[in-house]
């Protein structure tokens, strides 16, 4: 068995997350109180009563989602001490900032003090230069790029998240957006606006980069104890410096989730779990990984999901 552990980012929110193990774990609750304590945001409230609304917000869902994902990831390394080890880990956008601290390279406040960060700056760059998200379905990447350039969009509209062969999110300018993607949608493309108000991976928010980079500066950071397999180049790295690059990069860079789980199948892997809110990234995984492989892929965010989950590895 080699196992890789992933975890999810901004999209797998729902009101109530993470609440069952805030109430049956102390271990849980201190999480919590970090994330709070660090974020300045009241997020056991918003997770688990909302409004939705303020949730969704890029300053408090990135601190939210991140201290759930780190409260699943402490439940289950619990569970898997003494049993198993985990041989790789990774994280869909934000949830990068989760597979670094499950790697030890940073501390869980820390964690959420970064992320926190990088909400706020995001938010900002979306309140200065507002734009949208939208996923493509049933269009290649190179399709895609190919009716960006035919377009002429290649400096608004990026295509942002490569999520499985054919699902592919397009980020960048609204105007620019509803051009391109009525001429994908003619191609065949079935487009799906996303509820967001924040172009994430585009040039829209490239003013965020120097200044989290310069907050990013003060935060230690140590050499991954797991491999972590990056957002922006598919591989592993472990020198700290790059690292950070990579990391405050990563705000305005394409998210090559298909290319980092080919690598991860391609060395092995055959048992993945998502750790945190919903199942987004297993359904990911089941238009990504080839009909005649076999993998065990697993999900949990709750003690009932956690329970089943050990059940099925052992």
């Amino acid at each position: 068995m080699k196992i890789a552990v992933l975890f999810p980012g901004q999209g797998s929110q729902y009101l109530g997350m993470g609440r069952e193990f805030i109430d049956s774990s102390a271990e849980c609750r201190a999480i919590m109180e970090t994330g709070e304590r660090v974020s300045g945001v009241p997020l056991g409230e918003l997770c688990s009563n909302g409004p939705m609304e303020e949730l969704t917000r890029a300053e408090h869902l990135q601190p939210a989602i991140t201290t759930i994902n780190l409260m699943c990831w402490h439940m289950l390394k619990n569970e898997l001490t003494g049993r198993a080890a985990v041989d790789i880990v990774a994280g869909h956008s934000l949830g990068e900032y989760s597979a670094l601290c499950a790697a030890g390279v940073i501390s869980v406040e820390d964690t959420i003090k970064l992320t926190a960060k990088r909400g706020a700056l995001m938010g900002r760059e979306g309140r200065i230069r507002p734009g949208g998200m939208r996923a493509v379905l049933g269009l290649t990447i190179e399709q895609v790029e190919a009716h960006l350039e035919s377009c002429k969009v290649t400096e608004s509209v990026t295509a942002a998240n490569y999520n499985t062969p054919e699902q592919i999110v397009v980020s960048g300018d609204i105007a620019a957006l509803d051009l391109v993607c009525q001429a994908m949608e003619v191609a065949g493309g079935k487009v799906i606006p996303l509820n967001v108000s924040v172009a994430n991976h585009s040039p829209l928010v490239a003013g965020a980069v120097p200044d989290f980079a310069e907050f990013m500066e003060e935060v230690s950071f140590s050499k991954p104890n797991i491999p972590v397999y990056f957002n922006l180049t598919a591989a592993e790295e472990n020198d700290v410096a790059v690292i950070k690059t990579l990391m405050a990069n990563q705000i305005v860079s394409r998210v090559r989730w298909y290319e980092s789980i080919m690598r991860m199948l391609n060395n092995e892997v055959d048992t993945f779990i998502e750790v945190g809110p919903k199942a987004v990234l297993k359904g990911l995984l089941r238009k990504i990984v080839p009909k005649d492989k076999k993998i065990l892929s697993l999900q949990f965010d709750t003690p009932e999901g956690l329970e089943q989950c050990v059940e099925n590895l052992f």
